[in-house]
């Protein structure tokens, strides 16, 4: 597609390839050429009354909401006007457990995600949760 383009493109290459056809062929290639033309102009013509339309639309629905007095927070809520797209951090959970580690240190864990070896290890001897509670 891409050479094709190139060749379209280029004028010197368009009159070397138009030596291979009769003049009717080529004029009859230019009135569908012309065709094709005007309606990608309409298509575009058509988004462009669109997307007009609904900006209008958005302009009334927002003079609307100014002489109602609605701002956009309102309407969103704070969070979603003018944030800068982040999520809002959760505070961190604190620890339910603690246990000793293989290598003697001291380390608590919150009940969430991978169970730590050490407590694995112990539930699988027989033990239970609420021995390592804190």
């Amino acid at each position: 597609m891409n050479s094709l383009l190139q060749n379209l493109n280029n004028i010197r290459t368009l009159r070397a390839m138009a030596r291979e056809f009769s003049v009717e062929v080529l004029e009859d290639m230019l009135e569908k050429l012309r065709i094709v033309t005007e309606e990608r102009r309409a298509e575009m013509a058509e988004m462009e009354q669109q997307r007009a339309e609904q900006q209008q639309k958005i302009a009334a629905l927002l003079e609307r909401m100014k002489a109602d007095g609605i701002s956009a927070e309102d309407l969103l809520g704070s969070q979603l006007v003018g944030g800068n797209g982040q999520a809002k951090k959760r505070k961190p959970r604190e620890p339910k457990y603690r246990y000793i580690d293989t290598d003697g240190t001291e380390k608590t864990w919150t009940g969430q995600g991978r169970t730590p070896k050490v407590i694995a290890t112990a539930l699988a001897e027989g033990k239970s949760l609420d021995d390592f509670l804190i």
